[in-house]
């Protein structure tokens, strides 16, 4: 059993691949990148930079980056894929903030796109980041073969849209009774889809670029779906503990929209126990990789250890 990557080799890749993440972004949204027949309107572009640049921890490109990593995957291959991801998640912050959604003024401790501009340019923009990361996931120079960018983009999708993401949203407006339903919240199976989906598929993603085997994908798979629930009690937890200066945004704002939470049905001291379950649940899971999964061991544990 491998003792596993010590704390400090893990921040220290973790920061790498945030500043390789910012660098790619950076050139995908530089003026001049697209063809000269494409129209890049300076105002969608400059709310584009502001809420995808100089801000976040990167971990779902991370998470691709070092799964692909296990199977010896070129690293410039992964962090485009991870690009792509990071454009998804981007591009939900926008929306998530809107007065229609979760009405946030703070993100990442300044405002939010919509109150730096205005709705329609933050609805504009989140819009432009969901095509964007469909443009960069598909490019030819992520895999040779055309095989494994479809499944990219195939797993892309369902991750992000019905049965995932955006899904997930749908289902916890709902459990807020927008929409008059005061029926029973199925708080796991809304987180699974609404945080889990984008968090699995970073972990995913680096198993479909090094064309793991079915075994090896299944492992990575559970390890994504333990991760993905942990994180969401983490930062059910830290909405409830947390301040608003360590976040980056406010805190206590499920309780205020009135949202049912893993903290409320379990209670602080289950949803931490439920955490603990779900951290040994991804380790198992990455048993058949030896020493090579060290480094998304110390992903689940900075997950499930985070105060921010």
């Amino acid at each position: 059993m491998s003792t596993g990557a010590s704390t400090k080799d893990f921040a220290s890749r973790l920061d790498q691949t945030a500043d390789d993440t910012e660098a790619v972004l950076t050139k995908v949204l530089a003026d001049g990148v697209l063809p000269d027949e494409i129209a890049r309107p300076k105002r969608l572009m400059d709310a584009m930079r502001y809420s995808s640049l100089g801000g976040g921890k990167r971990l779902r490109p991370f998470l691709v980056v070092e799964s692909a990593a296990v199977f010896g995957v070129h690293r410039e291959q992964a962090l485009l894929v991870g690009a792509a991801l990071e454009c998804i998640h981007c591009y939900s912050l926008i929306h998530d903030d809107l007065p229609a959604m979760d009405n946030s003024d703070l993100r990442r401790g300044r405002p939010t796109l919509h109150k730096a501009t205005d709705d329609a340019t933050a609805i504009l923009a989140g819009d432009a980041l969901l095509t964007l990361a469909f443009d960069i996931v598909t490019r030819d120079e992520i895999h040779e073969d055309a095989t494994v960018r479809l499944l990219l983009t195939r797993a892309l999708a369902r991750c992000a849209g019905l049965g995932g993401m955006v899904g997930g949203q749908m289902l916890d407006l709902a459990g807020e009774g927008r929409f008059g339903d005061t029926g029973p919240v199925d708080v796991a199976r809304v987180q699974q889809m609404k945080t889990g989906a984008l968090l699995r598929y970073g972990v995913i993603a680096g198993a479909l670029l090094g064309q793991a085997t079915q075994k090896e994908y299944k492992a990575l798979d559970d390890y994504g779906r333990a991760l993905g629930e942990a994180f969401q009690i983490a930062d059910d937890l830290l909405d409830v503990e947390g301040d608003a200066a360590a976040l980056g945004k406010p805190a206590g704002a499920d309780a205020a929209l009135n949202k049912t939470t893993f903290v409320t049905q379990l209670g602080v001291e289950g949803a931490r126990k439920r955490v603990a379950d779900l951290i040994a649940t991804a380790d198992a899971s990455l048993s058949i990789f030896g020493a090579k999964g060290d480094v998304l061991r110390a992903a689940a544990r900075f997950v499930a250890e985070r105060k921010n």
